[in-house]
């Protein structure tokens, strides 16, 4: 758990709870020393968010509300774009334009992302910033590409992130979810060994039928 972290999320209740229960040597020593800047993005932290294809974003409301939304796209549809800065393609949506509307009143924005198969998950920090599509064709066309493949809906916006802080968390209660394709994927060799098995089944049927002499089947 790096220093910016630790900064953000422990506030003085929190602290003094983790002190009766004594956690507080885990995770209030980072407090110790002063906030040192973003925390330093590695190439695990890469590998996860640019592979996932959902993850939930929280923004805050003008009332001091936090809002949750769910976003989501193709596999890799969130970006590296180098250093600490990621970004992804905002689509045509309900035109409520809630979230947007939060980081264009304050940037600060978390997000959680959990690769559900592997049993994986981390909580970011970042300041977001939304840039209309029209005025970065660019950045959008950037965006809306994956692996050499299009996106083949339109992006409206693109949101960028600059992350400030992270943290990985334990898989302990996390419940593995698959998605139809990830299902049909990792069952492929056993449906074709299936079908090759009823195959040759059926043939070696008709053969004994042969040397029977019963009539064709």
């Amino acid at each position: 758990m790096g220093r910016r972290y630790s900064h953000i999320v422990f506030g003085p209740q929190a602290l003094a709870r983790q002190d009766r229960a004594g956690s507080v040597v885990a995770y209030g020593a980072d407090l110790e020393s002063p906030d040192d800047g973003p925390q330093e993005i590695t190439d695990r932290e890469v590998r996860l968010l640019t592979a996932v294809f959902q993850f939930h974003l929280a923004s805050m409301t003008p009332q001091g509300w936090p809002y949750i939304q769910y976003r989501s796209g193709p596999p890799g549809f969130l970006h590296h774009l180098g250093g600490n800065r990621f970004g992804f393609p905002d689509f045509p949506g309900n035109q409520q334009f809630v979230s947007v509307g939060n980081i264009e009143a304050d940037d600060r924005v978390a997000l959680f992302v959990a690769d559900l198969p592997r049993r994986t998950r981390i909580k970011v920090f970042a300041r977001a910033r939304v840039v209309d599509a029209a005025d970065d064709p660019d950045l959008a066309t950037t965006l809306r590409h994956i692996d050499g493949r299009e996106i083949a809906t339109r992006v409206e916006r693109c949101v960028t992130l600059a992350v400030e802080a992270f943290d990985w968390n334990c898989s302990r209660s996390l419940i593995p979810q698959y998605t139809t394709e990830m299902i049909a994927d990792r069952t492929a060799p056993y449906v074709a060994r299936i079908t090759e098995l009823q195959d040759e089944n059926e043939r070696l049927r008709a053969e004994l039928a042969a040397l029977r002499g019963e009539p064709g089947r």
